[in-house]
């Protein structure tokens, strides 16, 4: 794990529940609609990429998709698979093991800022690879 993760994964770990608390109630339904209007699929299968503390992942569940968050924190792991009842898997974003053609949509509001200029192209063709045919994504 790059030093730059290792910092910001411990930063996230250590306020979690200030986090929480202070995003829970930011209004990104125009985000998530956005993804939803492009899927291939509605209700279909999203990641939620970045989930934090689940946020979104109750409120996709909530509109009737298969929902799956993946975050890099064991705080908001924990946190978001209380809140939504949803699977999410621990993963740092430099080393994903994504299924592939597997969702119609990923949902990555405001978490890809977290990756080195350098390696975002090689994590774009990773979280590509995972869509389906026709799949969509909100960066």
């Amino acid at each position: 794990m790059e030093e730059h993760e290792i910092v910001t994964i411990a930063e996230y770990q250590a306020t979690a529940e200030s986090f929480r608390e202070g995003t829970w109630n930011h209004d990104v339904s125009q985000n998530r609609n956005a993804l939803v209007d492009a899927m291939p699929r509605n209700p279909g299968k999203i990641l939620d990429l970045g989930c934090g503390p689940g946020r979104d992942l109750v409120a996709f569940k909530d509109q009737g998709h298969q929902v799956i968050g993946l975050d890099a924190t064991s705080a908001f792991v924990r946190m978001a698979q209380q809140v939504s009842g949803c699977e999410v898997w621990q993963q740092s974003f430099l080393n994903l093991k994504l299924p592939p053609k597997s969702f119609d949509g990923i949902f990555a509001n405001a978490s890809l800022i977290h990756i080195p200029r350098a390696s975002m192209v090689r994590v774009l063709k990773d979280i590509k690879r995972s869509l389906v045919s026709n799949g969509a994504i909100v960066i």
